[in-house]
């Protein structure tokens, strides 16, 4: 299954690929919201995960292009305080939400959660 991240803090998302290539996911990272718009329009993925605070083009407009293309699963990194976040992430249709920090076991449990819920439409 091939997942496009979306993570602009480097060590971060080293760490959550790492995890991800350990669970057998095929992983390419962008370290921001136009490279991954490029990578969109360029592939399929099973899976976008976006950190909602990227620079460039933000995520909720990469959001809305993922979906223009089709119905792409995407999972959305937060932070704890970031409930205007959560909620403006559910009212545009995300699929699913993980809150930062957390350990690269929680992303693969909650990657194959959204994965199963997809399967299932």
């Amino acid at each position: 299954m091939r997942v496009l991240l979306v993570e602009h803090e480097s060590d971060e998302a080293q760490r959550m690929a790492q995890g991800l290539n350990e669970a057998s996911y095929s992983v390419d990272v962008a370290a921001n919201g136009m490279a991954a718009q490029r990578l969109v329009e360029d592939g399929e993925y099973d899976l976008v995960i976006l950190d909602v605070m990227l620079p460039g083009l933000n995520a909720w407009k990469l959001q809305q292009a993922i979906r223009q293309k089709g119905d792409t699963p995407q999972l959305f990194l937060t932070t704890p305080g970031g409930i205007e976040d959560r909620l403006r992430g559910l009212e545009l249709h995300e699929d699913d939400y993980l809150l930062k920090p957390f350990e690269a076991k929680a992303l693969v449990a909650r990657v194959r959660s959204v994965l199963r819920r997809d399967r299932g439409r």
